[in-house]
């Protein structure tokens, strides 16, 4: 069995969806910061 390139290949392509959602998820909790600072701010005031 020789994997050689194509096993490298596929371990790029894994490392990069993976920074690709690392990125994505980063972005969603920026975007999301203020919304959940709000919810959170109204559930402590509520209580």
């Amino acid at each position: 069995m020789h994997f050689g390139r194509q096993a490298g290949q596929g371990l790029a392509e894994y490392a990069l969806i993976l920074a690709l959602i690392a990125i994505a998820a980063v972005l969603a909790l920026i975007f999301l910061s203020g919304a959940i600072t709000s919810i959170l701010s109204l559930i402590g005031q509520s209580l």
